[in-house]
């Protein structure tokens, strides 16, 4: 029908411009003979001027005994051609009919020209959309071929997991007969969750390219719109493409979008979004089976779906996509890093350790980042260098070096700092200290990063009380250094760290004896939920307070002693940050013990200040904030 319709509108304008040249080319010769009254004419005639008279209708085209062609328009009614022969004038009349067609084209000529314009617009509405203004219920699915950029399992890493999940649907399509022989039957569904970024749109292409069949993109939002019904149109018409084209893929991104929780909105049954996931339930399990019909899913937020959704029969396996560990994370930056030339000292596994948490968007950004630095200034490959810079920069902002500090809130930024580092050296649950910085970067005026071992999937009391004490290590330096009426409003993210984490230890983790093994979470800080009629009492909140209260304190007070037991070391720490500004990993330990961070052997030919150029521990790019105390200065309010 939609081939129709274009051959339509193209019959409609060609008639148009047909219509629009007859209209010309009548009037190029009505308007290249001088035109007088019918009352002139007659003088002329009676006077002998005119020799011939060419009678077209009403239009009388007369030629003078001069030779000069005149027209003049003959009144109804009138007969002339009786006159003229009497005045010896050679009469000649044409006739009428070969005009026919056109002359009815040029009556209907106004309404042609509206409903060419009415069919061009409306053929163009919708986005372009399939079908024009006709095809408004059409599927909006896209149908992916190797011409988009064609991605295998091999351009996936990180998620060994789900690609065996998913390589056994594509084995599947390839190889039917090995399952059916067994009474197995093809998925009809896989969901893909996880957090965003883990890489779930990049899996559905990679089916698409190893499995060989038609595949189909959507995203859940271009179901629903403003009509009511045009949803569940384009469900239908969506599935009908795709039992034309089995065996198939289709892939739903951002299915949350459509397929949440019926009745959890407004409108009840009569919402547009419950008729469009009411009909995709249907489609997918109903009355008529859609063999050879796969569908894939992805979302973050695998909660907010309907249940109808979720069980067997419409997503049989729900493939989780997590953020990748560090074997993962290596992976992924290998993948990433193919097109990337790397100096000799990088080491991605190095890179992998110091990037706990992050996703495969994220590492690919990082890359990209580091691959812009070294061309910033001129390197011919993406260095060490380069990596530590793009880490910091990504998580922390750009450097601000034209920030105006004055030497006192320098001075209290670096004691702060190094009471972060030289605590978290001296603690032996925390994370290792790798790199101190008093160079303000978006917030923050200053920081402490710790790099771990590996990935940390639980965390201990003994740990949390240390990361507790390292966090507050900040305030403790600057009470130590300049008293208690002269601490500043630096130490601002530390308590606000350090007391959710002590509110985790009481209220969600049990750790503390006197609170006991309950979670008073959601009751104290006034959330529904689970605990509907679950309230706290003021003697329970004041003993939940107190506890908080007692660790952090703790905490405080372990941090203020072991800075005063080292604080000929401190001072050293101080003093080197506010001369070096940056210093990492044994570069700390050097000026702790006096000596100066660098070696005649340590080399320095990037010109980077306070930063090694070598494939050691000092030189492993930090870690993200959350992941160990950032000890960061925020800046006061009159900076």
């Amino acid at each position: 029908m939609g081939n129709a319709r274009n051959i339509a509108f193209w019959v409609v304008l060609f008639f148009l411009v047909l219509a629009l040249f007859n209209l010309f080319s009548t009037d190029q010769g009505a308007n290249s003979a001088e035109s007088y009254s019918y009352s002139d004419f007659l003088d002329d005639v009676e006077a002998g001027k005119v020799s011939a008279v060419t009678i077209d209708g009403e239009k009388a085209v007369i030629t003078g005994t001069d030779g000069r062609q005149s027209t003049t328009i003959v009144p109804d009614g009138v007969d002339l051609t009786d006159r003229l022969v009497e005045a010896d004038v050679e009469v000649t009349a044409r006739a009428q009919e070969r005009n026919g067609l056109l002359a009815y084209i040029g009556t209907l000529l106004p309404f042609l020209i509206l409903i060419g314009i009415w069919l061009f617009l409306m053929n163009r509405m919708q986005g372009g959309g399939r079908g024009g203004a006709m095809g408004f219920g059409k599927s909006r699915a896209k149908l992916l071929t190797e011409k988009h950029g064609r991605v295998t399992f091999d351009d996936v890493a990180g998620i060994d997991e789900a690609k065996e999940e998913l390589e056994e649907i594509v084995e599947f399509l390839r190889n039917p007969q090995k399952f059916s022989r067994l009474g197995g039957k093809i998925p009809k569904g896989a969901l893909l969750v996880g957090p965003p970024g883990t890489g779930k749109t990049l899996l559905a292409r990679a089916i698409a390219g190893e499995a060989g069949v038609p595949f189909f993109t959507i995203s859940g939002s271009d179901f629903v719109e403003m009509f009511v019904g045009v949803g569940a149109s384009r469900v239908r018409d969506m599935f009908e493409q795709a039992k034309k084209n089995a065996p198939c893929i289709v892939f739903i991104d951002e299915i949350d979008a459509v397929g949440r929780h019926r009745g959890a909105g407004y409108g009840g049954g009569n919402d547009e979004r419950e008729q469009t996931l009411n009909q995709l339930l249907v489609e997918m399990d109903g009355f008529e089976a859609n063999e050879g019909v796969i569908i894939l899913a992805a979302t973050n937020r695998r909660d907010v779906l309907d249940p109808a959704l979720l069980r067997p029969g419409r997503f049989d396996r729900q493939v989780t996509v997590p953020n990748p560990d560090i074997k993962g994370r290596q992976k992924i930056l290998g993948v990433h890093a193919r097109k990337v030339p790397l100096g000799p000292d990088v080491d991605l596994r190095i890179i992998a350790r110091g990037t706990p948490g992050f996703s495969g968007a994220d590492l690919a950004n990082l890359v990209n980042e580091a691959a812009l630095m070294a061309a910033r200034v001129g390197r011919r490959f993406v260095t060490m260098i380069d990596f530590e810079n793009a880490k910091d920069k990504v998580m922390m902002g750009a450097e601000r070096r034209s920030m105006v500090m004055t030497q006192d809130q320098k001075e209290k930024t670096a004691y702060h700092e190094a009471g972060h580092a030289i605590v978290g050296l001296k603690l032996t649950k925390t994370d290792p200290v790798y790199k101190a910085t008093i160079i303000p970067r978006g917030g923050a005026l200053g920081m402490v990063v710790s790099l771990p071992e590996i990935d940390k999937l639980t965390m201990f009391k003994d740990e949390a009380v240390e990361k507790i004490t390292m966090t507050m290590a900040g305030k403790a330096a600057e009470i130590f250094k300049y008293g208690a009426d002269s601490v500043s409003s630096g130490p601002q993210g530390d308590i606000q760290q350090a007391s959710g984490l002590a509110r985790a230890m009481v209220m969600r983790w049990g750790m503390s004896d006197k609170v006991g093994n309950i979670d008073y979470a959601e009751a104290h800080e006034g959330y529904s939920g689970n605990t509907a009629g679950f309230s706290v009492s003021t003697k329970t909140k004041e003993m939940i307070e107190e506890e908080v209260k007692r660790i952090i304190d703790n905490g405080y007070e372990q941090a203020y002693k072991m800075i005063e037991e080292n604080a000929e070391q401190f001072e050293r720490l101080a003093q080197g940050l506010l001369e070096y500004e940056t210093l990492t990993g044994e570069e700390i330990e050097r000026v702790m013990r006096g000596e100066p961070p660098h070696t005649e052997d340590d080399g320095d030919e990037d010109g980077s200040a306070g930063v090694k150029d070598e494939p050691s521990i000092t030189a492993i790019p930090k870690t993200k904030p959350k992941s160990a105390p950032d000890g960061d200065m925020e800046p006061e309010p009159t900076a």
